[in-house]
């Protein structure tokens, strides 16, 4: 995935603390721009193809590990107080 230019106008004062606390105006930009993608209708029906399909794909384990539990239980369950 390539990158690209994008010129915004911000904040003067803003843009000076964030370098001086040495955060990553790059980083910060495409984590909020993923949040917010996440965050509308495309992007959650999106988030819940790739969750379905991962359920899909890993099934068999999924159902291993459900038969694993139900015979042996959870590790350290004999050590819970409650």
């Amino acid at each position: 995935m390539g990158k690209a230019e994008l010129k915004i106008e911000i904040d003067a004062q803003l843009l000076e603390d964030a370098r001086e606390a040495g955060l990553d105006f790059q980083g910060l930009t495409e984590a909020a721009v993923r949040t917010a993608l996440r965050n509308t209708p495309k992007g959650q029906a999106q988030a819940n193809d790739r969750a379905r399909q991962w359920a899909e794909e890993n099934a068999e384990a999924i159902e291993a590990h459900k038969k694993r539990i139900e015979q042996y239980g959870v590790f350290g369950e004999d050590f819970r107080t409650w």
